[in-house]
C-alpha cells in the first residue's frame, strides 16, 4: 500500500463505512432482523445487547469486544476511537454509570446519525458522539481515563498519529484497551495492495512488533496482548490475528 495516495485510502475507508451506515439506516426493525448483523453478534455473545436497535447492530463492525475486558469503573470518562454505530459506547455507558461519560469519535456522518438517534431513543445522557478523525481527536488533553477502539486503528493511514493522540488525551494512569487486527508475519502482495482488503481491516494491519513499538514510542508502558485469535482460514490470511492490546500511560 506504500505507493498508494494516503488521501485516497482515507476516502475509500470513509466511503465504505458510509455505505454500511446507509444500509443500516434502511433496516426495517420489524422485518430485517438478520440483515448485516450476524458478523458482529458472536463477539458480544456474553454481553446483553437486547436494548440496542437493529440499526446500531447492523452498522457495527469489529474484531473483538473491547468493553468486556476493560475493567471499567463507575464515574470514568471513556473515548471510543472510530465509534461507528455506537455499540461499544452504549455498552461502556452502562459500566461507567450516570456519573461517568463516554465520547464516541467517528469521521462518518451517517454512522454518527445512527449513534445519535439511538442515544436519543435510549435516553442515555452520559454518551456523546463527535465528528472527527482519530488522527486528530476533538478531545482536550489529559481528560480521559480509558481509550477503547474496535478494529479501527488498522484502518488508519497514520497509526503513529492515532496512538500519539490516544496518549495525549489520557490522564496520567489512563489505560489504552483496544481490539485490533495485527500480523504475525506478512500478507501476500495481492492482499496487501488490495483496496478491498484495506477497507476490510486487513491490508492496513501492522506487524505486532511494529504496533507495540508504536505504543512504546508514544510513551505507553505495560504493553500486553490479552487475547489473540486467528482471524481467517482463507488462503493468504494465515498470519492475520485479532488481538486485544492493553497499555498504560504513566
Amino acid at each position: 500500500m506504500a505507493e498508494k495516495n494516503l488521501k485516497e485510502i482515507k476516502k475509500l475507508v470513509k466511503e465504505h463505512y458510509s455505505e454500511r451506515a446507509v444500509n443500516a439506516l434502511n433496516i426495517n426493525e420489524k422485518k430485517d432482523a438478520k440483515f448485516l448483523i450476524s458478523p458482529i453478534l458472536p463477539l458480544y455473545s456474553q454481553t446483553d445487547t437486547s436494548n440496542l436497535s437493529l440499526q446500531v447492530l447492523g452498522a457495527s463492525a469489529g474484531c473483538g469486544n473491547p468493553v468486556a475486558l476493560s475493567d471499567i469503573k463507575s464515574g470514568e470518562t471513556i473515548v471510543d476511537l472510530g465509534s461507528g454505530g455506537g455499540i461499544d459506547c452504549f455498552l461502556a455507558a452502562k459500566a461507567v454509570g450516570p456519573q461517568g461519560k463516554v465520547i464516541g469519535v467517528d469521521m462518518t456522518p451517517k454512522m454518527l446519525e445512527i449513534a445519535q438517534k439511538a442515544a436519543r431513543q435510549l435516553k442515555i445522557a452520559n454518551v456523546e458522539f463527535r465528528e472527527g478523525e482519530i488522527e486528530n481527536l476533538p478531545i482536550d488533553s489529559e481528560t480521559v481515563d480509558l481509550v477503547i477502539s474496535n478494529c479501527v486503528i488498522c484502518l488508519s493511514v497514520d497509526k503513529d498519529a492515532v496512538i500519539n493522540e490516544a496518549y495525549r488525551i489520557l490522564r496520567p494512569g489512563g489505560r489504552f484497551h483496544v481490539s485490533d487486527m495485527l500480523l504475525r508475519g506478512e500478507l501476500p502482495d495481492e492482499i496487501k495492495n488490495s483496496n478491498e482488503s484495506w477497507v476490510k481491516c486487513v491490508a492496513g494491519a501492522d506487524n505486532v512488533d511494529v504496533y507495540i513499538n508504536r505504543l512504546r514510542k508514544a510513551g505507553f508502558s505495560s504493553v500486553t496482548i490479552e487475547e489473540e485469535k486467528l482471524y481467517s482460514n482463507d488462503p493468504g490470511m494465515e498470519n492475520l490475528r485479532s488481538m486485544l492490546i492493553r497499555a498504560l500511560k504513566n
